[in-house]
């Protein structure tokens, strides 16, 4: 993107901003792009312009809403190479990663565009003779949709996908550490066919404008991925004026292996749910409980997998292999991971990997495992949002259920395990709005993706995702003399 393209979207044009922010690779230090930031006035516009663009496209028919996010989908698979390039490089993803990212941004329109086209009403069987009732939903109006850094892509068109779909007009903000591949997903929303306005996107301070959008008299929901710290403040903000609040919050995963599980299948799991995105997910799989009578095996074998692993660029240079662990988001990031292993092993954990090697430049951090001497030890009970974790031997399914749940978030949760029973008790018992069975990757675009407790509110994805940024409205029919 050339560094003096206008990157705001206020209203059909393309506009700059008060502010050049730079974007830069966390591999390398290098620039990547720039963002025209600015501040409470443009978000104000930009709400302003989705206000008078709400009548029209909330009237489009689903046929031509479905449409245009298919076309979106379209041309974002076609531009699949250089967007994924670009979202490796300002997010430090590994190609492979952001390659997949931009698929599955795409199944999210696709998959919304479908939504569209179903029935969204109700007629419920009469009572008294001549007399008629139905529900419809209609879009709730102007909606805000408000992303990080981690999967700006993914996450922005999981939001943007639902909300076009229902009829809602919106105003995007992401994050200033990643914003460029968003804003280029944007780009393709409009060039599909979107009227001025429908959407809008802008760059600048999150609290300034986030507090601007949720005071605009014309907003109705706002849907908010990130930390639970900032999703509650959001929520207050919203509460002010009864802005409906969708919120997906942070995470702390518990990963459950018990005595019959497949290790092979087990070990390869933990790595992909610990490491992919190094670390910086969500729905990451933050601390691991391992039954007594497989614990050393596993313990050895996955400190084994995380010292293997190669570190380097997200996007590498021509003729060199693609890394297996590409750098965090910056050097805080890092130093918060570092501190937090730092700390288990001074409280008596044992830290079972052996590598500390890692590139000179960039903010890298070579991957660590330790066994905890305390089950609340902080690298166990913090979302650690980094290529690290705590381990736990547990003596029994009651014990590792129990850990589990001992959090106050619950977004997700695995359990491995070869016996069919107790995969049903574990779907059970973990308390998380996504539970994966063996399997470490669970979030698919026809399914609800959701915490509950301290990690949410609301779903996104599936059918649920759509009926979010929907009002049900219930018409009484009386026939006439």
């Amino acid at each position: 993107m050339p560094a003096t393209e206008a990157t705001n979207l206020v209203g059909g044009a393309w506009v700059g901003g008060t502010t050049e922010v730079e974007v830069r690779d966390p591999s390398t230090g290098e620039v990547v792009g720039t963002i025209q930031a600015a501040g409470r006035e443009l978000a104000r516009e930009a709400a302003d312009r989705a206000a008078e663009a709400l009548p029209a496209w909330s009237g489009t028919t689903a046929r031509r809403r479905a449409d245009v996010l298919h076309a979106a989908a379209a041309a974002l698979r076609s531009r699949r190479g250089e967007l994924g390039t670009l979202l490796a490089r300002e997010a430090g993803k590994r190609l492979p990663e952001a390659l997949g990212e931009i698929d599955f941004s795409a199944e999210y329109l696709r998959w919304f565009a479908e939504v569209a086209r179903r029935p969204t009403g109700e007629i419920h069987a009469p009572e008294a003779p001549g007399r008629r009732h139905l529900s419809v939903r209609r879009p709730t109006g102007v909606a805000v949709s408000l992303t990080p850094w981690n999967f700006p892509v993914s996450i922005q068109a999981r939001k943007l996908a639902p909300m076009l779909a229902a009829g809602c007009t919106v105003v995007a903000r992401t994050s200033q550490q990643a914003p460029l591949a968003a804003t280029e997903l944007v780009r393709c929303l409009t060039e599909a066919g979107l009227p001025d306005g429908a959407i809008n996107l802008v760059h600048g301070p999150a609290g300034e404008q986030t507090t601007a959008l949720l005071d605009h008299p014309a907003v109705r929901v706002v849907s908010f991925t990130g930390s639970t710290a900032v999703g509650r403040s959001v929520a207050e903000r919203a509460g002010a004026r009864l802005v409906r609040p969708l919120l997906e919050l942070g995470g702390n995963a518990p990963f459950v292996v018990l005595d019959d599980a497949d290790l092979d299948a087990a070990v390869e799991g933990a790595v992909l749910g610990r490491l992919r995105n190094t670390g910086q997910s969500c729905v990451a799989a933050n601390r691991f409980y391992v039954h007594r009578a497989v614990a050393g095996e596993f313990a050895d074998r996955l400190a084994a997998a995380f010292d293997a692993l190669r570190l380097g660029p997200a996007v590498p240079d021509d003729g060199e292999p693609q890394a297996d662990l590409g750098p965090m988001i910056d050097e805080a990031a890092a130093a918060r991971v570092r501190d937090l292993v730092a700390g288990a092993v001074s409280r008596g954990g044992e830290l079972l990997t052996r590598r500390t090697d890692a590139p000179a430049e960039g903010c890298f951090l070579a991957p660590a495992l330790v066994a905890v001497a305390d089950p609340q030890d902080p690298l166990v009970t913090t979302e650690v949002f980094g290529p690290a974790a705590g381990i736990v031997t547990v003596d029994d399914e009651d014990e590792a259920y129990a850990l589990a749940n001992a959090s106050e978030q619950g977004l997700a949760a695995y359990a491995w395990t070869r016996d069919a029973t107790r995969a049903w008790r574990a779907s059970e018992r973990l308390e998380a709005g996504v539970v994966g069975i063996n399997d470490p990757l669970p979030s698919v675009a026809f399914a609800p993706m959701g915490g509950i407790n301290q990690s949410g509110l609301g779903r996104e994805g599936a059918d649920i995702g759509m009926h979010e940024f929907q009002d049900v409205r219930h018409v009484a029919w009386r026939d006439g003399p």
